[in-house]
């Protein structure tokens, strides 16, 4: 084939197939719906290659990693450095091929059955995401992952397609894939993601966890769903009894790893491996991974596939992150400023303490804003109100502590409020993390007072940047506001025992005013003598027949214990 200045191809169905094909171009320009290039020698020169199209199934083109450093191409150092970010190179000549599209292999790339392709297809899912490209064909060929990405890049799809993947086709009735996770919430949501991708297939799942009712859960055992999700509390509350036994398990997920594997959840999770098989294909995920914890988790991996273990823990790229310097007593009024100029579409307001989201929550309903709120203290059943809620549009502010803070997924959240300064770097990637997910934009705002400015310069040490400080014009930072956001401890615990008090001296009145309203009751008569040789076992037998077994029901079934 001569030489060409210029080349455009346009066409709908171009099929090729040479033995020798030697291209020389300045320019190409290929816009076509199916290019289909079987070569067995291509000489490609050019300078600049511009592919557009929806197939991307190209021959000589291989995906690369690019690193901090590397230098496997010349023109890798004109391309953005990101350690999960894949680009293109030609096989032939050796050239960066600049299209995403070509490096971001299909979900069909992945050897997955039809019948998960197709519920990626209708949840909208066009391509894998960096960590889904690197996490999914290892757990596919049954190897143990550490996986290392920032939150809202898919870490939850990363394992559960190549679980169902794994569970396609085997016999039902057993329970073959446990996934822990540190929240209620989150197990929740993942067991919704599960139902979403495994909506074709014949495949179940049931989410475990505290608050609720053990009934339900206790028959997803006995049927034996596919898969469990569950938090460790409550896994272990069914651990107790024999219905509850994981013996055909071959997959163990703990997902947010750092948090599940901390000096609080570390005991837990030991005590639930000893009741699992030990020939487990193991998969750990989670959005930081310290130092410690890698370490730790050798002990429980084999060989395992390390994803982006060296990538320093930093909020994604679509946030923009901003502090607003403010006393304690005006981040209130300064959070209703913010919201009456309408700069806030809907926001996720974080404070430190469960007290302090109270405080937010009512001052806010009080100035007419829809708000909830999610803590610990609220029920299962009230927490799940307001994440409904707040994810539908009901609520425009929902004020949390960090308990939502960990892969709650909130579809296009405009704004993460840090109310209060969280004391560690990594809750703070957590935090922010909520917005601009699913590679959007979102802001993330930083309220600081004086007395939080190291914890500020800390996240900022862990995040290699200074954020930039922002003055709110016209608001008034050296007004007196109208109440005081935080009650004092010693006035609480007063007002506590004030209301008990209460309690008390209502209770011991209601049983008086009973006491002189019941007429005495008769002395019973005495029990007739037993007569001699009569067996002594009736009083045995009335004793064992009114025992019952500790917090249980009649039939020996589990407690509804609220462990989370």
């Amino acid at each position: 084939m001569s030489p060409a200045p210029d080349i455009n191809i346009k066409a709908s169905d171009i099929d090729i197939r040479q033995v020798d094909i030697n291209i020389k171009a300045s320019d190409i320009d290929i816009t076509c719906l199916d290019i289909d290039i079987n070569l067995s020698d291509i000489d490609i020169t050019c300078s600049a290659i511009d592919i557009r199209g929806s197939c991307t199934d190209m021959a000589p083109v291989t995906p690369i990693r690019v690193e901090p450093g590397a230098e496997a191409n010349p023109q890798m150092a004109q391309m953005p450095t990101d350690l999960l970010h894949l680009r293109s190179i030609c096989e032939i000549c050796g050239s960066l091929v600049n299209c995403e599209r070509i490096a971001r292999m299909p979900f069909s790339s992945f050897g997955l059955h039809a019948d998960l392709l197709l519920g990626v297809k209708e949840l909208g899912f066009k391509r894998p995401t960096p960590i889904q490209l690197d996490a999914i064909p290892p757990a596919v060929a049954g190897k143990d992952v550490l996986a290392c990405a920032m939150t809202g890049s898919g870490k939850s799809a990363a394992f559960l397609l190549p679980i169902l993947n794994r569970l396609i086709g085997k016999k039902r009735g057993t329970t073959r894939a446990l996934i822990l996770t540190p929240t209620r919430e989150l197990a929740a949501q993942i067991d919704e993601h599960l139902r979403e991708l495994a909506v074709h297939t014949p495949l179940s799942g049931a989410a475990v966890y505290g608050g609720v009712g053990m009934g339900p859960q206790e028959h997803a055992f006995r049927s034996g769903v596919d898969v469990i999700v569950a938090t460790p509390g409550r896994l272990l509350d069914h651990f107790q009894y024999g219905y509850a036994k994981l013996e055909g398990l071959e997959v163990l997920v703990l997902d947010e790893a750092d948090r599940m594997l901390d000096m609080g959840f570390l005991p837990d999770i030991r005590r639930v491996l000893r009741h699992l098989p030990t020939k487990l294909q193991t998969l750990f995920f989670s959005a930081t991974l310290p130092q410690p914890i890698v370490e730790l988790s050798k002990e429980m991996l084999k060989n395992p596939a390390t994803i982006s273990i060296e990538r320093k823990s930093a909020p994604a790229t679509g946030i923009t992150q901003s502090v607003f310097p403010v006393s304690q007593d005006l981040k209130l009024p300064l959070l209703e400023t913010l919201l009456k100029r309408r700069e806030i579409q809907n926001a996720i307001v974080f404070t430190r303490t469960k007290h302090r989201a109270n405080r937010v929550f009512e001052q806010l309903e009080r100035h007419k804003v829809r708000v909830a709120r999610i803590h610990g203290n609220r029920s299962q059943a009230q927490r799940t109100d307001a994440l409904a809620g707040f994810k539908n549009g009901r609520y425009q502010i929902l004020v949390a502590t960090d308990i939502a803070a960990r892969g709650i997924d909130v579809e296009a959240l405009s704004h993460v409020v840090n109310f209060d300064v969280p004391g560690m770097p990594e809750d703070y990637i957590h935090r922010v993390g909520r917005t601009a997910r699913a590679e959007l934009t979102g802001d993330a705002i930083t309220f600081v007072a004086p007395d939080e400015e190291n914890d500020l310069r800390a996240i900022e040490r862990a995040i290699g940047k200074r954020l930039p400080r922002v003055t709110v014009p016209d608001f008034d930072y050296a007004q007196k506001p109208a109440e005081k956001l935080e009650i004092p401890i010693q006035e609480r615990i007063a007002a506590i025992r004030a209301r008990k008090a209460e309690d008390r001296a209502r209770a011991k009145a209601k049983a008086e005013r009973r006491g002189t309203a019941a007429p005495t009751p008769a002395r019973a008569p005495a029990r007739a003598q037993q007569p001699k040789g009569a067996s002594a076992a009736p009083s045995g037998q009335r004793r064992d027949q009114s025992r019952r077994p500790a917090g249980g029901n009649r039939s020996g079934g589990p407690p509804s214990r609220g462990r989370r």
